[in-house]
């Protein structure tokens, strides 16, 4: 009977294997990877950023993105936490620097818990949702 030898570099590739497999996932961290294509950033809304553009998205906000991005948008919305994945908070750089095209775009499509908006909204509603963002994190 021949005896199978195991290398000590074989044994060290299971190792970090399973070591690797064992870090949790950080989710809450994805918003950073959630990259829009590069064509969203030339996307730019047709809508001017008037009272009534800002009262209607902070309506649609209100109804549709509190509950898990919370009231003021830090993330922290009561729906949001019991998702596994924390949503995305307007005030961190990382989506606050973002195009207004992205956001419009990632608003559009949805991405994991995140879901899409296109059909739901219309492209003038998921706009005014996108300037409503940007007041969100204007006095900062």
């Amino acid at each position: 009977m021949i005896k199978p030898k195991i290398s000590f570099s074989c044994i060290l590739v299971g190792i970090a294997c399973i070591a690797i497999s064992a870090i949790p996932q950080y989710s809450h961290y994805t918003q950073d990877r959630w990259k829009a294509p590069s064509w969203a950033d030339t996307l730019k809304t047709p809508f001017h950023r008037e009272p009534l553009t800002l009262a209607n998205g902070e309506e649609l906000f209100g109804l549709y993105c509190a509950s898990c991005h919370g009231d003021t948008g830090y993330g922290d919305g009561a729906a949001g936490g019991a998702l596994g994945q924390k949503p995305a908070n307007f005030h961190d750089t990382l989506v606050s620097k973002q195009s207004d095209g992205a956001l419009y775009w990632k608003l559009s499509t949805g991405n994991g818990n995140m879901p899409p908006f296109q059909d739901v909204f219309t492209a003038e509603q998921r706009w005014q949702l996108v300037a409503y963002l940007r007041k969100l994190t204007d006095s900062e």
